[in-house]
């Protein structure tokens, strides 16, 4: 079913590995044509425009872009029960983990009189971007509000494409989870469209519910190649988090794994996308053997087996065979994968020696599924290697730092000399005459 990619015995490094590791074929900049001609639509013609592209492209018009509250209200009613229990565990786990990564005002005093510190401060207003293409994710509301409510946000405004099922609002579970948050805004809008009405806003009150819609400061939300080349396009307007490309798992394994375990996890990623990519690395071809039998048994009977073995068979995904455990965990950090398991015999160990992953779930009992919805940890991760140099989801994206510096004159007179010192090595005496100017003498 998976492709092999045999590395045993050959000399390797970081850059080679760049080029023979599988990757999903996406282009971004490719997208980036549509999107703009859509963004600057939206900002043209505001509310009406986004609507007339969702008419297009998702083959219904809302009766308004806003959701009404009697909705949210109805939709948190009709929850199922158990998704209710499950949704609110998982907002409790979240908001335990992104609360500990809120970071404390300090200050730094460097002399007598001379101080400086450190604020951190939470912008006004962001938007958030929930998908509902092939799949719906209330864990996407969880994963994106919680954060931005632990930063402190004022003002929060969750995007989803309306739903022709559902009389043109977006999926009730994502407004059961929205209501359940107490997010009271939410646009039924999804695609470029939304990402460019949250960035631009909307001046005119054209929507139906009698107010415009006021633009964001960040905007963040995984989404299909639209969305992403959207947020690409208004990135500069506005603050994103990240651009998202389909999702991935890496999976290290060793001789002791339960084949039966990881392929249960390979696939349970492959579902989410066509482009999805599943990656086995691993030293023991019989361990690579049993996980190809147990993806055929398991592949066929699961709900969606077209979209998984498309998947699987895909160019993104393979098992790679190397020589050893060091070079098998060489190769995850140089894949830089989205979500990495370790399931090894020193699992724990394994795990901190990763430099590159956007997170790592460690041991058999840990699966990314866990991840996806109720770990406490966030789902909103780097894809396509940027776990090389970019993070997952915090509250960090919903915050920024302010230095603020207080010197007395005493303090300033310290170290005036050596500031004008260097204001005149650059060639800007009116800096040092502003320095001279407190203390002529």
């Amino acid at each position: 079913m998976m492709r092999r990619i045999d590395l045993r015995g050959r000399p390797l490094d970081a850059g080679a590995l760049g080029s023979i590791l599988p990757r999903a074929e996406v282009d971004i900049a490719a997208a980036l044509g549509s999107a703009a001609a859509i963004c600057e639509g939206v900002r043209a013609r505001g509310v009406e425009a986004a609507l007339d592209y969702g008419e297009q492209f998702d083959g219904i018009r809302p009766p308004s872009i806003r959701v009404p509250s009697e909705v949210l209200a109805s939709a948190l009613a009709d929850l199922d029960p158990s998704v209710h229990e499950a949704l609110t565990e998982a907002i409790r786990r979240a908001r335990m983990v992104h609360a500990a990564q809120v970071p404390t005002e300090h200050t730094v005093t460097l002399a007598p009189g001379a101080a400086v510190t450190q604020r951190w401060i939470p912008v006004r207003r962001v938007g958030l971007y929930v998908p509902g293409g092939l799949a719906v994710y209330p864990s996407s509301v969880v994963m994106n509000v919680v954060p931005a409510q632990e930063a402190g946000v004022d003002e929060i405004v969750v995007a989803s494409p309306p739903q022709a099922a559902f009389g043109g609002w977006p999926h009730p579970t994502i407004l059961a989870a929205c209501a359940l948050l107490g997010v009271t805004e939410v646009l039924a809008v999804g695609g470029a469209q939304a990402v460019a009405l949250l960035a631009h806003g909307s001046p005119t009150p054209s929507d139906g519910a009698g107010s415009p819609v006021v633009p964001v400061d960040v905007i963040t939300g995984p989404g299909n190649i639209f969305v992403q080349a959207a947020k690409r396009y208004v990135q500069g307007l506005v603050g994103i988090d990240a651009e998202a490309g389909p999702t991935e798992i890496a999976i290290v394994a060793d001789a002791g794994a339960n084949p039966a375990y990881v392929a249960a996890d390979l696939i349970s990623q492959a579902e989410h996308d066509p482009l999805a990519a599943s990656l086995l690395i691993t030293d023991s071809p019989a361990l690579a053997e049993a996980v190809e039998s147990e993806l055929t048994t398991q592949a066929a009977a699961t709900k969606h087996a077209e979209r998984v073995a498309t998947a699987l068979r895909g160019p993104q995904s393979a098992i790679v065979l190397a020589d050893d455990g060091e070079t098998c965990l060489a190769i995850a950090d140089a894949y830089a994968a989205e979500h990495l398991e370790i399931h090894t015999a020193n699992a724990a160990a394994d795990a901190r020696r990763i430099r590159n992953a956007g997170a790592i779930f460690v041991g058999p009992y840990s699966p990314v599924p866990l991840g996806d919805y109720i770990a406490g940890s966030n789902h909103v991760l780097p894809t396509a290697g940027t776990a090389r140099f970019a993070s997952g989801l915090t509250v960090f994206p919903f915050l920024k730092t302010v230095e603020v510096i207080h010197y007395t004159a005493d303090a300033l007179a310290e170290v005036s000399t050596q500031a004008q010192a260097l204001a005149q090595a650059e060639d800007l005496p009116a800096h040092a005459a502003a320095l001279q100017a407190r203390h002529p003498h």
